[in-house]
């Protein structure tokens, strides 16, 4: 992932605009969109900033990395084993519709699964614009979280395909979908920045060459 995918990424978790992002750093609007189209790149002294508002490293920042994919290992570490448990949720609750239990909120759209001494709960508010979290807890500890918001952008959108994506993450990429999946028309992309100890991310669905979907999440691990 280079810089000008970062940035991106990272301002919108930060529920930022592109006019507030400059504005926080006393640039204009056409620089923060140079920068997010990879045209240009700041100098030094908007790196600086950059890092301090966004909280991440200078470091993070300009040097390229691949997606932000975990290495796969057969080590029973607790993190590994939380991973492992998050995608069998995963293909337990929303991905394949199934053990869906009454709402904890208004008007919200609640999934549970457990096994062992985990324990997942996804719940999310709306529809074609919604909100939510996902959360697992450990021997009645919460030890993971992550929240989402995001949105239908045409009527092309297909839910079903959509879950189909979900269901394919793996190891690798267990924050949301794999980083690209694909069936007939539709594409799926996903993108992360951090680790799964910390992470901001950002999925999008193309039917052909158009968007049709976007999301937003961040999450890691609690304590």
């Amino acid at each position: 992932m280079i810089f000008s995918e970062k940035l991106h990424i990272l301002r919108k978790s930060k529920g930022l605009t592109q006019e507030e992002l400059a504005e926080k750093l006393n640039v204009s609007r056409q620089a923060v969109a140079k920068w997010e189209s990879g045209q240009v790149y700041p100098d030094i002294s908007n790196l600086i900033q950059i890092s301090l508002l966004l909280n991440v490293t200078i470091d993070y920042l300009v040097k390229d990395q691949e997606c932000a994919k975990i290495p796969v290992s057969d080590e029973p570490t607790p993190c590994n084993e939380l991973i492992r448990f998050r995608l069998e949720a995963n293909i337990n609750t929303y991905a394949a519709m199934i053990n869906e239990v009454d709402s904890t909120r208004l008007d919200s759209h609640d999934f549970q699964y457990s096994r062992g001494d985990y324990t997942y709960h996804d719940t999310y508010v709306g529809g074609e614009q919604f909100a939510g979290q996902e959360a697992i807890w450990k021997n009645g500890s919460a030890v993971y979280a992550m929240n989402y918001i995001g949105r239908v952008l045409d009527e092309k959108f297909s839910g079903n395909f959509l879950k189909e994506a979900l269901r394919a993450a793996d190891e690798t990429m267990p924050y949301r979908g794999p980083e690209y999946y694909a069936s007939g028309e539709y594409v799926y992309k996903c993108s992360v920045a951090g680790d799964f100890k910390w992470f901001q991310g950002y999925e999008e669905i193309y039917y052909l060459d158009e968007k049709i979907y976007e999301c937003y999440f961040h999450g890691g691990l609690t304590r």
